[in-house]
């Protein structure tokens, strides 16, 4: 009797915690702010289309933060906390460090959204819309953006470190990096999509120009032309921060350019390239479907978009609603 209400104990306990780890995602909601703070996705989009007027890459540049945000510790805002007495800065993290920007702009947004609902939308909130109006603004999908994230009242420089997937990586060690945080496969390919805008510093690719893995020689999956093209921009000698776009056919627009330029051997980062190169992987048929399908990508990009936003959120009373993206409250 005693051994049979302990199973059925144990039972109980697994299921409860099954849905506490189902309920953080179920308590985000695209109707949160609805009475709270009507405007809130619309305040964004604003700050950030006048932000695009005189910085083209903006979109590409937030977005990113989204992405780098979620990948350590979930979507917490915790990339956007300074270094303080308490606090190693995520900014400073080898992957963030001289090359995550667009800080200004959520300080923006933050203070358009105070000054219209003050101590409502949380900075994690602000990067996930961020996101969306980055991609719809340039020319792609909309999606309805799940919200009611919580801010982090700490950040994890080394888990910056170690989790966010790097451009020099090879294609397991990425996909297991996705698979750690919950996406899978499609996820991965739909994502690195958003290198269909923006640039990446030399520094990121300069190894697959001029001695790639050691061999000497540039990277054989790297198109002859665009090899010339690219070492006109990075010289061997360079400083390395020089930048190239992304995709080299429609810089700053969002659409499906990217995968075709996979498969004309024209993607700029190893981690781009790979995902059509590397032999028998999995994501190639996935690249090809996008290539020929633009519609197919934007619904696969909009679904991962929102897959990964739900990554781990603070809820409910964990964390709190920072009123600086910059610092926790108090500090």
């Amino acid at each position: 009797m005693s051994s049979s209400i302990a199973n059925s104990s144990f039972i109980l306990s697994t299921i409860l915690l099954t849905f506490l780890v189902y309920q953080s995602k179920a308590q985000l909601s695209a109707t949160f702010y609805a009475t709270t703070c009507p405007n809130a996705s619309s305040i964004v989009r604003s700050v950030i289309q006048q932000a695009l007027q005189s910085d083209i890459r903006i979109g590409a540049s937030l977005i990113r933060l989204h992405f780098h945000d979620c990948f350590v510790d979930g979507c917490d805002a915790s990339i956007l906390l300074d270094n303080s007495a308490n606090i190693q800065s995520e900014k400073e993290a080898a992957p963030n460090t001289n090359s995550t920007r667009g800080f200004n702009v959520v300080d923006n947004i933050k203070t358009a959204l105070e000054n219209s609902c003050p101590g409502i939308v949380s900075c994690a909130d602000v990067l996930a819309l961020a996101a969306e109006s980055s991609v719809s603004l340039q020319g792609g999908p909309s999606w309805s953006v799940l919200l009611g994230r919580r801010d982090s009242l700490t950040a994890n420089q080394a888990g910056a470190n170690s989790s966010i997937p790097s451009p020099f990586e090879g294609l397991s060690n990425i996909t297991s990096k996705f698979s750690a945080v919950g996406l899978n496969t499609n996820d991965l390919v739909a994502l690195s999509g958003a290198h269909t805008f923006g640039r990446a510093q030399c520094r990121l690719f300069s190894n697959r120009l001029y001695n790639f893995s050691g061999t000497g020689n540039p990277d054989p999956t790297l198109d002859s032309s665009y090899l010339t093209t690219l070492r006109q921009i990075c010289p061997q000698s360079g400083s390395g921060f020089n930048v190239a776009n992304l995709d080299p056919t429609t810089p700053d627009t969002f659409d499906s350019n990217y995968f075709t330029n996979l498969q004309n051997n024209q993607g700029l980062l190893q981690s781009d390239q790979e995902l059509f190169s590397t032999a028998g992987a999995p994501t190639i048929s996935i690249v090809n479907t996008f290539s020929g399908n633009q519609t197919a990508f934007f619904q696969s990009f909009a679904q991962s978009m929102i897959n990964m936003g739900n990554i781990s959120p603070l809820t409910g009373s964990s964390g709190e609603i920072r009123a600086d993206c910059k610092k926790v409250n108090g500090s």
